[in-house]
């Protein structure tokens, strides 16, 4: 089991900035990659960027330039930078983490930005 604990959300104004926590602990050792989602009221949850335990990274293009994913193994932490903020960013923000095990998710945390 893997647990997974975000932190760092809040409202900010539009081109503000924020960064998001996300700190893994149980059998942190099945973990293979990190990753960020967000879900907006009414849409569906979707990626925005993950990293690899070799330090691959993906983002999604709506996204791209703007957020930025980073892993501190030693502390079985992944932040995510958010810059530029818009308020269609606007969405629950969720940890993941995937093994051979499956998934497992954080229960997120609120990202609002004002016009």
């Amino acid at each position: 089991q893997v647990q997974l604990m975000e932190s760092g959300g809040g409202l900010v104004q539009a081109g503000g900035s924020l960064r998001l926590s996300c700190a893994a602990s149980g059998s942190i050792r099945s973990i293979n990659g990190m990753g960020w989602y967000r879900q907006a009221p009414g849409k569906q949850r979707e990626l925005i960027a993950q990293i690899t335990i070799g330090g691959i990274t993906n983002y999604a293009d709506s996204v791209k330039g703007r957020f930025t994913i980073a892993r501190v193994n030693a502390k079985n932490t992944v932040y995510l930078q958010i810059n530029s903020l818009k308020p269609e960013d606007t969405a629950v923000y969720y940890c993941n983490a995937w093994g051979p095990q499956g998934q497992y998710w954080g229960q997120g945390t609120q990202v609002t930005v004002s016009s």
